[in-house]
């Protein structure tokens, strides 16, 4: 029964669902141009750790993480025998089982035993022996390694497609033979720095003492910061800006090492979890913290991407499903930018770019340049990232072409408008509308709509003209 407040009986109280309605309201639907900064930045940053609560309850990412965890499973041996084989020649391949077991320190006393195994089938992998067949079958099973994790965090970053196998070959042999070596130089840096005897004679100075020892401290998540750095920079097929790399992994960071050591008080509190799996239980132990390892880390990447694309703070869903009406407006207004860059003779525009100044998400604006890009009327240029610009002389490319363009983008060959159930009513009413819209654009190009007035050299059809597009970038 409702409250009658405004005769004087008490208020009901607001259930739990009404509340989270308001707080939705607020953090949703306040305008942050109207808010100080401090606070416009404090509703940016509750509305990224909603996301990615959101990101961890869709389930996405668990399952992702838990698929990481099989592959990793399988690859782990494989990939520390070639990174043993390649420190090798380096004299410093005794430094991969410390490295392991500072990994393996939240599992508390398993973590030498799990180490030693480890090691112990790394030992056994005689690559000089393994043949052409044998060799190719491990830098196969290392790759595959890291193109599910590529295919993990390009999810993460909305990248619909991943390297082609050129770039995959490059890039993962080179992070294979090179990353090791990279990683081991500077840890052996800093332990020689740290030894080095005027780092020593600093410790003695009274002043000085607790500087030395703080950074000595801090080294340890320096490097997990620097190496989470990499991995956000490097792994997902598209252009992650260093500071939102920064800040991903200073966040996965921190999680590592309060995760980290909530994991070893559960491992020394879990005895009876080995009177449960009996043998087993080292084996699921390690699987756990592999699954939270991998979390943490997608979670890093999460944050990263929402801070690189504040666009997406403003979408409670994921996925966003796009009227008609919407889909015709974002194409006029893309091609239109498009067309007016090549006019004025600026730099074309890029994906990025394009979703930023529409202030919609990446993803949506290629959802829109897709069938434009099929339907030939926009073309990408250059790599990493590519640019767009118009595949045909704007004088050739009709208003009516570039929104019929878009009407039809994504019809399946399966199904298309003639295999439907024919009604003669149903066909006068289409066929009025075609006409008025043929009526209502008839003559407008590309070039009108930009220029505001007809082309005054207007290529003809069979002119043999060519585009010349401008080279430089905004």
């Amino acid at each position: 029964m409702p409250s009658l407040w405004f005769l004087g009986a008490p208020m009901q109280k607001p259930s739990a669902h009404e509340l989270w309605q308001r707080l939705s309201g607020v953090i949703w639907n306040t305008d942050l141009a109207a808010l100080h900064r401090w606070q416009a930045g404090l509703v940016r940053w509750v509305r990224l750790l909603y996301l990615v609560g959101r990101d961890l309850t869709d389930g996405q990412l668990n399952l992702r993480a838990m698929s990481l965890v099989y592959t990793t499973l399988l690859s782990l041996v494989p990939l520390l025998a070639v990174s043993f084989s390649v420190l090798k020649a380096f004299g410093v391949h005794n430094q991969i089982e410390p490295m392991m077991l500072n990994f393996m320190t939240p599992l508390g006393e398993r973590a030498g035993e799990i180490t030693s195994n480890v090691i112990g089938f790394v030992d056994k992998i005689k690559v000089g022996v393994l043949g052409a067949l044998g060799l190719g079958l491990l830098i196969y099973t290392v790759i595959s390694l890291i193109q599910k994790i590529e295919g993990a965090f390009n999810y993460t970053w909305h990248v619909k497609h991943g390297r082609s196998f050129a770039q995959r070959f490059r890039d993962y042999l080179s992070v294979i033979m090179i990353g090791p070596v990279l990683v081991f130089s500077a840890l052996g840096a800093t332990a020689s720095l740290m030894s080095h005897s005027m780092v020593q004679a600093l410790v003695t100075l009274p002043g000085l003492a607790w500087v030395v020892e703080t950074i000595g401290a801090l080294v340890p998540y320096l490097f997990v910061i620097a190496a989470f750095t990499f991995v956000y920079m490097f792994v997902p097929n598209t252009r992650v800006r260093l500071g939102s790399a920064v800040i991903g992994a200073m966040v996965a960071g921190f999680l590592w090492q309060t995760v980290g050591w909530g994991f070893a008080s559960f491992v020394v509190a879990s005895a009876k979890y080995a009177a449960i799996y009996s043998g087993f239980a080292i084996l699921v132990i390690f699987m756990l913290w592999l699954y939270l390892a991998w979390l943490i880390l997608l979670v890093g990447a999460s944050i990263a991407f929402y801070h690189q694309h504040p666009e997406y703070l403003t979408m409670r869903r994921r996925e966003l499903n796009l009227s008609n009406r919407m889909k015709e407006r974002l194409a006029l207004l893309s091609m239109y930018l498009i067309a007016d860059n090549h006019f004025r003779g600026i730099g074309p525009w890029t994906l990025e770019a394009l979703a930023k100044h529409l202030a919609v998400p990446t993803d949506v604006v290629e959802s829109i340049i897709a069938p434009l890009e099929s339907g030939g009327l926009v073309i990408a240029a250059g790599e990493a990232p590519p640019v767009y610009v118009p595949a045909q002389a704007p004088e050739r490319i009709s208003v009516k072409t570039l929104l019929e363009t878009v009407r039809s983008g994504g019809e399946d060959t399966d199904l298309w408008p003639q295999q439907l159930h024919r009604e003669l009513a149903v066909d006068r009413i289409i066929d009025r509308v075609d006409q008025a819209v043929d009526a209502a654009l008839q003559g407008i190009t590309l070039r009108e709509l930009c220029l505001g007035e007809p082309s005054q050299e207007a290529l003809s059809p069979g002119s043999d003209q060519e585009l010349v597009y401008p080279v430089t970038r905004n």
